[in-house]
């Protein structure tokens, strides 16, 4: 009987005692991609850009107007991008370079985003980049996302999209979006 009491208050300690320490996510420990994106967006419902898409060496060209979830759909890769989850808060590096906000992933860290840089003009974004990575054995697949504001009208100016995704055995893939707003 002794023993069982013992045996309870070991457990009691060993469940009050911290696993690990656990970020405070009250505010978000890197740039909020996903924010910024969503206010940006909003500004865009309706609005015509010059988009050109590339795929394997072959070029379209189209100019049409975008609905906001159209918008967000176009910037699919870039919500992918945001860093912002509880399993990620301790897995990057925060650097800041004169005027550029850079989040890396650490080099004992997993995850796909590998970079992401933020240049700032006043106090606001004026472009973002980031870099996506995903391999295995039989797929790899880098993602580059650049995206430029326009610092007179403060709305998104031009972007661009490159992917390479290559399986085994199979030839690369290699798709290119880049977009100017009119």
């Amino acid at each position: 009987m002794k023993n069982s009491f013992y045996l309870l208050g070991v457990a009691i300690l060993l469940a009050c005692t911290p696993q690990g320490e656990q970020p405070n996510l009250e505010k978000l420990p890197y740039f909020d991609l996903k924010g910024f994106l969503d206010l940006e967006l909003k500004k865009l419902d309706g609005q015509s850009v010059l988009k050109t898409s590339e795929l394997n060496g072959e070029e379209k060209i189209e100019e049409q107007p975008y609905s906001e979830a159209q918008w967000k759909e176009e910037f699919d890769s870039f919500y992918q991008a945001d860093i912002n989850l509880p399993s990620l808060a301790t897995a990057y590096s925060t650097d800041i370079k004169v005027d550029y906000l850079i989040h890396e992933l650490l080099p004992e860290s997993e995850g796909r985003v590998k970079e992401i840089r933020i240049r700032y003009v006043q106090s606001y974004p004026a472009a973002i980049s980031f870099k996506i990575k995903e391999e295995n054995f039989f797929y790899t697949s880098t993602t580059l996302g650049e995206a430029y504001m326009n610092q007179s009208t403060g709305k998104l100016d031009h972007y661009s999209l490159e992917t390479t995704q290559k399986v085994m055995f199979l030839d690369p893939t290699h798709i290119k979006i880049s977009g100017i707003l009119k």
